[in-house]
């Protein structure tokens, strides 16, 4: 036995010594692997449990064999775990805020912090800090409301030549951040946290300007992004705005979602690529110039000297575009290449990403779970590890060839460089999104040069010329290759099969094919092909989901229910825009709901509805309340005994029994959102018992309905607001039992 223990670990210092390049490679992912635990585990009690165990086993790992490879790359895995958990700890306590504890219609003085225009959609985002409260009789006290808030105005409602740091005086009707409204969807509430934001809402007029702000009216980047959709109107001018300034604002929601479909949506954000055409195109340009003087070319170095004007254009552009995380990233990576090329090193290497991920993680740890931090670093890693093995490096080297030759290896280069980055980005944005383009790495074969070579350098050329009034043709140049790139991404979107659909992936099947997709990607030696396995079964475990048959928001107005079609019927034909393609999305459906009252299967009135949906050979009958309206209660509760899942935005009467489950306001209030699958009786809530989060339990502020007298609530959970997705139980309890409402009626 002692025999075999050794040779066991023979063979594993043997396979971390020829792997020894490669460990400074997964220090990111320990401590990504620590943030992931932190968002999975409860409460505070597993936290310290889960911080105790890494510190043992860091410990213990030294204390074994202090001279052994296996034993120092074990405890610094495992520090590096504890070291991300106590990070995004550290982070989720250090931005605590009071949270507004319900809905509330007030009247305030606040100074504005941000303001971000939203074109395409008529309105203004404003992140604002409250100052006083205003009541009915106007009479002034001080700031009731969360610190820090989110109000959207409208165009017609917005002051002009506001600035940031004005002060303003408006109305508003504010709500607690939101949860997810069904198990999958977007949790606002824990991006609102990490933001502190503890209310949001929209704005109403009049609006006062009390004092006024700063006089550039948001700056450099609001005054460009004006001045390019003066030249380019529509979605041109939406894309050259976000190429420009990284807001996507301006862009139409059609052809947004078009880029979205044919996997073009990563041109729009500001990440790596943008970042390398600008150092890339500065550094080549002053080369040249300098390169014009024999004396500057023979005396001074020409190589460092542009490749700090290339650092100092990549850190403005950076500043310029918002700094949002993926640019931050990117300009991080392209700061290591140019030192790296200063210093005649190789510049473009796994460990320039690990590096990056490593500054952004210590920075923002909360930003690992959401998709723009997966989606950029999965892109650049798979990138690069594949340009990295030698087989590839060898099938597209430089070589002696004729031009024909050479073009067709740049092209296949192109695509499968695409197939790869599509294969690494699927699970992501079906785990966010719940759909992924399946013809990107064909729409980019074109897209990315075109926007590369041609688009952005126009739109320098034409930033650069305006001042003088020589930039009419690049202008027109610009628009007439957006518009080709728009043309590309709508035929591409709306081609058959351009979108792979999931209800919803399970945590478990992400991080196992992440996890296989990590050791497929760093490690170089036969042992990396163990990758398979995680990648393989993940892979199954989410392709085997269930579509859910039934879906129920947490504030129980709203439920899709599978259709004959395999789509989703919504009951209220009212429903806004994000509410019917959140329903469609976590339903596993590209394309628009459509109406339960239009359903064979259905049978509805003002107040109610019935439908059968026949699951596992047993037809099941649920019936939903469509109004406000009072109705009698022995209907309703002779109803109810006829149903198997009732559900209600309301309190519903105790002798309402439905023969399997209902679903009410009391019990959608402990469940939020519901997900349920008939044919095997599962039940998936937004809840998940114990989950102590501080998203989930924030102090509270509440204000009374006339925005007069308030008080401060203990901490507890928002009234309204949702939880992580969470339990799954078979056999749901038959009857889910709520205090009656008194009278007769409901």
């Amino acid at each position: 036995m002692r025999q075999w223990r050794a040779r066991v670990f023979d063979r594993l210092e043997h396979w971390l010594e020829a792997e020894r390049e490669q460990l400074f490679l997964w220090l990111p992912v320990m401590l990504g692997g620590g943030i992931s635990l932190w968002f999975v585990l409860p409460d505070r009690q597993a936290w310290a449990g889960a911080l105790f165990v890494a510190g043992a086993l860091a410990a213990g790992a030294l204390a074994m064999d202090r001279g052994a490879r296996a034993s120092r790359v074990t405890a610094m895995a495992a520090l590096a775990v504890a070291g991300g958990l106590a990070m995004i700890w550290s982070k989720a306590e250090s931005v605590a805020a009071p949270v507004l504890g319900r809905p509330a219609i007030v009247r305030f003085e606040a100074r504005v912090e941000r303001i971000e225009p939203l074109p395409a959609r008529d309105l203004y985002r404003l992140r604002l800090a409250p100052l006083r409260l205003l009541d009915q009789g106007d009479a002034r006290r001080p700031a009731a409301l969360p610190p820090h808030i989110r109000v959207n105005l409208t165009a017609a409602d917005m002051p002009a030549g506001l600035g940031r740091q004005a002060v303003i005086r408006l109305g508003a009707r504010l709500m607690p951040p939101p949860g997810p409204s069904v198990p999958g969807a977007y949790d606002f509430a824990r991006v609102a946290w990490f933001g502190a934001i503890g209310a949001t809402g929209r704005g109403f007029g009049p609006v006062e300007v009390i004092a006024p702000g700063m006089r550039d009216s948001g700056g450099l980047r609001t005054r460009l992004a004006a001045h390019i959709q003066r030249h380019l109107p529509g979605g041109a001018g939406g894309i050259a705005t976000a190429l420009a300034t990284g807001d996507q604002g301006a862009i139409p929601i059609d052809d947004a979602e078009a880029m979205r479909r044919a996997g073009l949506a990563h041109l729009l954000s500001v990440s790596g690529l943008h970042i390398t055409a600008v150092v890339g195109g500065v550094m080549v340009l002053l080369l040249r110039l300098l390169a014009l003087s024999p004396w500057l070319a023979l005396h001074l170095p020409l190589r460092l000297i542009a490749a700090g004007a290339a650092a100092v254009a990549a850190i403005g552009y950076t500043l310029l575009t918002g700094a949002e995380v993926p640019t931050v990233r990117s300009c991080v990576a392209a700061l290591l290449v140019l030192v790296a090329l200063a210093i005649g090193r190789e510049a473009v290497t796994l460990r320039l990403v690990a590096t990056g991920a490593v500054i952004v993680l210590l920075f923002w740890p909360e930003a690992l779970v959401g998709p723009s931090f997966q989606l950029s670093f999965a892109a650049v890693a798979a990138i690069i590890a594949l340009h990295e093995q030698p087989r590839v490096k060898a099938w597209f080297a430089a070589r002696e060839e004729g031009r024909g030759r050479a073009v067709l290896r740049g092209l296949a280069s192109l695509l499968l460089t695409g197939i790869l980055v599509e294969a690494a980005l699927s699970p992501i944005a079906l785990f966010h999104f719940h759909k992924a383009g399946l013809y990107g790495a064909i729409a980019n074969i074109v897209a990315i040069p075109l926007t590369t070579f041609v688009v952005m350098p126009i739109e320098g050329l034409a930033l650069v010329l305006d001042p003088i009034g020589l930039a009419w043709p690049f202008w027109w140049l610009l628009e007439r290759s957006l518009m080709l790139l728009l043309w590309i991404a709508h035929r591409v979107g709306e081609a058959p099969g351009a979108v792979a659909t999931l209800p919803t992936m399970g945590g478990g099947a992400f991080g196992l094919i992440v996890l296989g997709g990590l050791w497929l990607g760093l490690w170089r030696t036969r042992w990396r092909a163990l990758g398979l396995l995680p990648l393989t079964t993940g892979a199954i475990m989410a392709a085997r989901v269930a579509s859910p048959d039934l879906l129920v928001t947490g504030d129980g107005r709203h439920i899709g229910v599978r259709a004959a079609d395999g789509g989703i019927a919504m009951l209220r034909d009212r429903a806004g825009d994000y509410t019917r393609a959140m329903l469609a999305e976590n339903g596993g459906v590209d394309g628009e709901p459509s109406l339960l009252a239009d359903q064979r299967n259905a049978r509805c009135s003002a107040d109610l509805c019935l439908v059968d949906r026949v699951a596992a050979g047993r037809r099941w009958r649920i019936l939903a309340t469509r109004s406000a309206y009072r109705m009698p209660a022995a209907e309703l509760i002779a109803a109810c005994r006829g149903a198997d899942i009732v559900i209600s935005e309301r309190w519903l009467p105790r002798r309402c029994v439905p023969r399997w489950l209902k679903l009410d306001r009391p019990v959608l209030a402990r469940t939020g959102g519901v997900a349920i699958t008939l044919a095997t009786g599962t039940v998936t809530t937004v809840a998940r018992p114990g989950d102590a989060h501080p998203w989930r339990a924030p102090p509270l502020i509440e204000v009374n309905r006339s925005g007069g007298a308030i008080r401060r609530a203990s901490p507890g959970r928002v009234p309204g607001a949702d939880h992580n997705a969470g339990d799954h139980k078979r056999g749901w309890p038959d009857r889910a039992g709520s205090s009656p409402p008194r009278g007769g009626n409901i």
